[in-house]
């Protein structure tokens, strides 16, 4: 029966200590996400905020390294086991709103990670068909090539994914380097060039009159560079594959934790020094109309720069580059998708049984990201406003998990600045959503989808055998084993007042009901439900004496039948008898006492404890008896 509770980590989820990476190989993981933006984020960053791109960039970077970077240094500190933010608050809330709510943030998640997959894929091919050599071959055949790209990216997931951070670190070193020589060329010819910056400030001065001016378009415009903030939740995400220190332990996997911290920081500074130097030479290299849809810099500045001033070969070679690096980047997508659902659905009752299958979770993840991309015309700018809403949920959402953290630890200075950093990032999330609402739009659509599912795949499963394990203490097992060579009658009672005449009123209605003999003995059972919106616990007995003359044994769990009907199979097979239990029918509209049960994990228990040991034990002749009077 223990089995039974094994949840499905994920493809990709912990590795043995011994297979554990450095801390830097890792980042390159991370980095296919992260990184890759450089693809299209100063394309989006020029289209949004023009002339002004590279000031706004700056404010980007100083978000990222005040705001962002601390928020995820603390989130990995207080889940270091790859769960992120979404568990941090997850512990905030019991009962059903708290699974709602991490039910809404998954729905967030995944806008974030299949459209990851989606955009990078249609970026990709925008730097395949805008490459000179294809172009007049590729030319209106973007969302076929997306659709290709993404199903080579589920066919290598049906595959195998184990190489994955060896190949990761080939790529992003490629790929960053090529990008040095790129923005290093680009620094020289406009160093080279001092026309071009002083065109460049007097057209800003014109513009927008003075740098305060400029910094506060540049605040208003920050909400569309979200995109270059991606990267953060997946770098808590892989934090299980970084290899800790000898003396780490699961409880306090210190190692680990430095190496995230490690890894986060560096990627940050990466990050923050290209999207500045990327930012200013493209805006005052390209000419602004090569950045609108359609144009040759549209979603693929850098690669513009490459073969205009590298020539064609290299431009190719870079091209190559790019498009691997974001197919890959959908690929650490995928990964991170399949390792965050089974971390909470299969927990919560609420996927189904193939859902902890990799292959049709695959097919299934590939198939929606083919519907994203029709939806979307395989087109980068249309899709910035869905990924940019999943990115600042989820940052949102980890500033606001790691202030209330700061605040119960009494740390208060950090407290507030993390309350400041929320602040931040709701406002940012607030104003991208108002500017953008196709992205929460998507969003919705995939947490009612995930709502939907999940409640379907609950109530599919409702009468399952829910028990993990059972754990008895001395007393209970002593009443266990007394039943070893002789009839088992328990009663199911619901208690109230546990006062003498309760339970020798309850004793003689059930002998007169069921015509059970003044000689044998009974065993009240009594369930008190914790949380009834978990779908899988452990099964707590306690054994008691009570008035000197009933006993009774007193459980623990989330719902009434499958407590009942756990203990009873434990019985059964610990002392060999099959045993009986009996009980009173509960007044009510069946309906509503099905909700209740569904709901609070009560109703009317006699036929759905029968119905659970039913599915559980398929064999009549071995299953307990039930007795209803």
């Amino acid at each position: 029966m223990a089995d039974t509770a094994k949840q499905h980590p994920g493809p990709h989820a912990e590795l043995p200590e011994e297979h554990g990476q450095r801390w830097w190989r890792v980042m390159c993981l991370t980095g296919l996400d992260y990184f890759s933006t450089l693809g299209y984020q100063p394309g989006i960053a020029a289209l949004a905020a023009g002339l002004l791109s590279p000031v706004a960039t700056i404010v980007l970077v100083l978000v990222t390294l005040c705001g962002a970077l601390p928020v995820y240094r603390r989130v990995a500190k207080e889940s270091p086991h790859g769960e992120g933010s979404i568990a941090m608050l997850e512990r905030l809330l019991s009962f059903w709103q708290g699974k709602l709510f991490v039910l809404a943030l998954l729905g967030f998640a995944a806008t974030d990670f299949l459209i990851t997959i989606t955009l990078s894929a249609a970026d990709a091919t925008a730097h395949m068909v805008e490459n000179p050599h294809l172009t007049s071959s590729l030319q209106g055949r973007e969302v076929l090539i997306t659709l290709l790209l993404i199903a080579l990216l589920g066919a290598v997931f049906l595959k195998g994914f184990s190489e994955a951070i060896g190949v990761a670190v080939f790529l992003v070193a490629v790929y960053l380097a090529l990008n040095v020589v790129v923005v290093a060329t680009g620094l020289v010819k406009v160093l080279s060039d001092p026309d071009l910056i002083t065109d460049w400030t007097h057209a800003l001065t014109a513009e927008h009159g003075n740098v305060v001016a400029m910094i506060g378009v540049s605040l208003i415009v920050f909400p569309k560079l979200a995109l270059g903030l991606s990267g953060f939740e997946t770098g808590v995400a892989v934090m299980p594959h970084i290899k800790g220190d000898p003396g780490d332990t699961e409880e306090k996997p210190v190692g680990r934790i430095r190496g995230a911290r490690k890894l986060l920081t560096t990627a940050a500074l990466i990050m923050s020094v290209f999207l500045i130097t990327s930012s200013f030479v493209t805006t005052l290299l390209i000419p602004a109309p090569a950045f609108e849809p359609g144009g040759a810099a549209n979603g693929r500045a850098l690669a513009y720069l490459a073969h205009e001033y590298l020539g064609t070969a290299f431009g190719t070679v870079y091209d190559i580059s790019t498009i691997a690096i974001l197919w890959f980047a959908g690929a650490s997508a995928m990964a991170g998708m399949l390792n965050l659902m089974p971390r909470y659905l299969p927990r919560y009752g609420m996927a189904p049984h193939w859902a902890r299958a990799v292959r049709p979770t695959v097919l299934v993840l590939t198939a929606v990201a083919f519907l994203v991309t029709w939806i979307f015309d395989a087109s980068v700018d249309k899709q910035g406003g869905a990924y940019a809403t999943g990115v600042l949920v989820l940052i949102s959402s980890a500033a606001v998990a790691v202030t209330i953290a700061a605040r119960k630890a009494g740390e208060r200075r950090w407290a507030i600045g993390f309350a400041v950093i929320a602040a931040v990032f709701l406002y940012t999330t607030g104003a991208n959503i108002a500017e953008r609402p196709d992205g929460v739009k998507i969003g919705a659509c995939f947490i009612a989808a995930i709502v939907l599912i999940s409640l379907a795949s609950r109530l599919a499963r409702a009468f399952e055998l829910r028990v993990t394990d059972v754990v008895l203490d001395t007393l209970a097992e002593r009443f266990v084993r007394d039943g070893t060579h002789r009839e088992i009658r328990l009663i199911a009672n619901e208690p109230h007042r546990r006062d003498l005449v309760e339970y020798r009123d309850k004793l003689h209605q059930i002998r007169a009901d069921n015509a059970i003999p003044a000689e044998d003995d009974l065993v009240f059972v009594e369930v008190t439900v914790r949380d009834p919106s978990d779908f899988e616990a452990e099964l707590q007995v306690r054994g008691e004496v009570l008035h000197d003359r009933f006993r009774v044994l007193t459980l623990e769990h989330s719902s009434v039948p499958n407590a009942l009907a756990a203990l009873l199979l434990h019985v059964r097979d610990t002392t060999g008898q099959q045993p009986h239990i009996y009980f009173e029918w509960t007044e009510g509209n069946p309906f509503a006492q099905f909700l209740r049960f569904f709901l609070f994990g009560q109703g009317e228990v006699a036929p759905v404890t029968r119905e659970v040991l039913r599915e559980a034990e398929s064999d009549p002749a071995r299953r307990p008896h039930v007795h209803v009077g």
